[in-house]
């Protein structure tokens, strides 16, 4: 069962068969996601096959990763999989 942990608080948990995993990360429904620790981000970036991605920070007992969790909210056709879904990185660990 795929977990996203950081600063000791599993962030989200989700089912083999509900997480997709794109270019070696692991997207997790949102329903899977604990959204008390997610704040929105500015940061944006563009994927040519994905398309636009927004980001959050993750915050946990008062300590922020910036830009830690990624989603997709409008993806292209070609990523279609993931909308709805949220990924992370910077030192989230995130196990398979």
């Amino acid at each position: 069962m795929p977990k996203a942990i950081w600063n000791g608080v599993v962030i989200a948990e989700a089912g083999d068969d509900e997480v997709q995993i794109v270019e070696n990360n692991v997207y997790f429904p949102l329903a899977t996601v604990h959204q008390e620790y997610l704040r929105n981000s500015v940061r944006q970036t563009s994927c040519a096959w994905k398309g636009r991605a927004n980001y959050y920070h993750v915050t946990v007992a008062g300590k922020v990763n910036q830009d830690a969790a990624w989603t997709y909210r409008e993806p292209l056709v070609a990523a279609v999989q993931i909308a709805g879904h949220i990924a992370f990185w910077r030192g989230v660990v995130v196990s398979r």
